[in-house]
């Protein structure tokens, strides 16, 4: 946790930061600059989100060099950039104070009064993108920061005037405990990221820690379902409403489910009071879910029910989450972030519930220490699937020690009754153009460079 505050901002002096062009990063950088801070920032590569800052005012560094540090008061950074990085080096050597930018965020964070923050392995961009869908289609002008493009705010960042703000809490290097929120969303606590937590008792003491952030007159959203979460949401002494669709013991939950035609409806209720009827353009369980954790979040802020609920009609599902893309020959492309067995298994369940011929996954496994972690996992996730292709590992912040390969796990996925093939992404993209059929369904999965294939597929390499 680091202590940072906005008093410490330098309102005259320069804020830089390191990595700009990254979703989060950017974001935060629109919101200075629409508070007229000067803003600088370095990447490596120059992009649309760069230039869109560029014309609300950021001076703009191609590269990592230790000049672009130079004559600032604050240097920001991610947890994706080492210790050696030039511009961190030189602030170092130059006493330029050196902030994450978890700090910066939770000290935006604790500007807003209803300041609302959504945790968990699994969801987080989703629910942060429907409970978005509410607070502005309500006309509450919110504050938005999300991970992903949102077409009601035409990007992944809205800076609204009014004390309502909404953003993803990443448990990542325990990034969230620099937030005190007002709300805090908690969607599952199913163990991720053990190249930095170093067991499951680690993973949910972040969790027991940042539900101790929030405000004391503020509460907590979660899910019933999840045991290891209630274990720690009924001991924080804080005001919690649960949701959930199997836990008969859930605040809240959704009854007289039915899913036709790529729309799922239900009724939404408190015990034995039906608070509105739900009407979603996505599909599966786990959006159900994701949808309750939303609209309680509406009930604990006092918003009308039915207008909270009718706000997600239009909600079409956030970027990259089960997305459909195009066609090829008659099948359906679809792109999906999933990069942990249990979104996979989601999204597969949420891609047989669409009449289909045959369901073809194309998966990207994300970092070397998941891949190994959650081995048998991933050897499990793709039931269902007809044809699995996997493409090489997306290294990330890691290097390849050698012990684990996406040929490794192909083979033990194989082993196991599943019709799967090790492929470069030119050998799927071929493999694809040559067996594509009508119905079929293609679902390109990752976390890593494979979005790139899925436009090479659909023919927009745009």
């Amino acid at each position: 946790m680091t202590n940072f505050s906005l008093t410490e901002l330098p309102k005259r002096g320069r804020i830089h930061f390191i990595g700009i062009g990254g979703v989060s990063m950017s974001g935060l950088a629109e919101i200075l600059l629409s508070k007229d801070f000067i803003v600088s920032g370095s990447d490596i590569n120059y992009s649309p989100v760069i230039a869109k800052l560029e014309k609300h005012g950021l001076k703009f560094y191609k590269g990592h060099l230790g000049e672009n540090a130079r004559g600032t008061d604050l240097v920001v950074y991610t947890a994706a950039v080492k210790a050696d990085n030039p511009e961190i080096v030189f602030a170092v050597e130059h006493n330029i104070k050196i902030i994450p930018r978890s700090a910066l965020l939770g000290a935006i964070m604790s500007a807003y009064k209803y300041s609302i923050a959504i945790a968990g392995t699994h969801g987080k961009t989703t629910v942060t993108s429907m409970v978005s869908y509410i607070c502005q289609n309500l006309k509450l002008d919110p504050t938005i920061l999300v991970g992903a493009n949102l077409d009601i705010i035409n990007g992944n960042i809205k800076t609204g005037k009014s004390e309502y703000f909404i953003a993803e809490a990443c448990e990542y290097h325990r990034s969230f405990l620099d937030f005190k929120p007002y709300c805090a969303t908690v969607l599952n606590v199913e163990p991720d990221h053990l190249d930095y937590y170093k067991d499951e008792d680690d993973y949910h003491s972040a969790y027991i820690d940042f539900l101790k952030l929030v405000s004391p007159d503020g509460f907590v959203v979660a899910c019933g379902d999840d045991e290891d979460l209630m274990k720690i949401a009924c001991n924080c002494n804080l005001k919690v409403i649960t949701y959930g669709l199997t836990n008969k013991e859930s605040d809240i939950t959704a009854k007289n489910i039915t899913v036709s035609k790529g729309r799922t409806d239900y009724d939404m209720y408190k015990g034995g009071k039906k608070l509105c009827h739900v009407s979603l353009k996505v599909i599966g369980r786990h959006n159900i879910l994701n949808s309750l954790a939303a609209l309680a979040n509406a009930y604990m802020l006092g918003l009308d029910m039915q207008l909270a609920a009718d706000s997600l009609a239009s909600f079409k599902g956030a970027d990259r989450r089960f997305e459909y893309k195009g066609e090829y020959n008659g099948a359906e492309v679809y792109d999906d972030y999933a990069h942990h067995p249990t979104e996979i298994k989601a999204t597969i369940s949420a891609a047989e519930e669409i009449p289909h011929n045959r369901i073809i996954c194309i998966f990207q496994p994300h970092t070397y220490s998941r891949t190994k972690a959650f081995f048998e996992d991933f050897a499990e996730a793709f039931n269902g699937v007809d044809i699995l292709m996997l493409a090489d590992i997306y290294a990330a912040r890691e290097e390849d020690d050698g012990s684990i390969s996406s040929e490794i796990l192909n083979n033990h996925i194989v082993s196991k009754g599943i019709n799967s093939i090790y492929l470069s992404f030119d050998e799927i993209s071929k493999y694809i153009k040559a067996n594509a059929k009508p119905l079929d369904i293609i679902i390109v999965m990752g976390a890593g460079d494979i979005v790139n294939l899925t436009k090479h597929i659909i023919g927009d390499d745009t």
